[in-house]
């Protein structure tokens, strides 16, 4: 199996996941600016989207798109998810309104938007995360163990600290707590976002 990634985006989520489970995997790092991976393949013949995540089964299928990976994971380890009748339909939920609301609320931030159109985005993200911290059922969004939409937001919860961007309180100490998980620190050291020798 492997993952292709890029430091600090959205395929953080998916290789804290993927170490969570305890899988065996590899990584390979894109340029999402000369669409080369670290080998020096062009990342469209991997994928015509040209944008990661993108996993590489051990039977050689490809699954893009955060969340397709993410439930994918989930169901390969179905610890990084919730139990009950309606428990995936939950996880999905959480999922698809990080990527479809929150995530995308970053693009100025991400793409040379304006300072006004940056300090509009930042208004709107809080205003996203502020469900998800009201309705929180322990440490994490559903419970006290994290799952794969906990991943997810903890991205863009360092997406938010990046940018200054408030958040609620339950999900500041959720970051922080995340922070430190074994493997969080891990995937954060390989992508270089922590340098080794630094605590969490």
């Amino acid at each position: 199996m492997k993952l292709y990634y890029s430091p600090l985006a959205c395929s953080l989520a998916d290789h804290i996941a993927l170490r969570e489970a305890g899988f065996t995997f590899d990584l390979e790092r894109v340029d999402l600016r000369s669409h080369r991976t670290e080998t020096g393949r062009d990342f469209h013949e991997v994928s015509a989207k040209g944008y990661v995540p993108v996993l590489v089964l051990a039977g050689g299928e490809i699954i893009t798109e955060n969340v397709a990976v993410l439930d994918w994971i989930a169901t390969a380890a179905p610890l990084l998810s919730i139990g009950g009748p309606l428990g995936r339909t939950r996880v999905l939920e959480a999922l698809t309104y990080i990527t479809t609301e929150i995530h995308r609320a970053f693009k100025p931030m991400w793409h040379g938007g304006s300072a006004e159109e940056k300090t509009r985005a930042g208004a709107t993200v809080t205003g996203l995360l502020a469900p998800l911290g009201q309705t929180m059922r322990g440490a994490y969004l559903f419970g006290d163990d994290p799952g794969v939409a906990d991943f997810y937001l903890f991205v863009m919860l360092l997406w938010a600290e990046r940018f200054g961007v408030a958040a609620p309180a339950s999900l500041e100490a959720m970051r922080d707590l995340m922070r430190a998980r074994p493997a969080v620190r891990a995937a954060m050291v390989y992508e270089g976002l922590l340098p080794a020798e630094q605590p969490a």
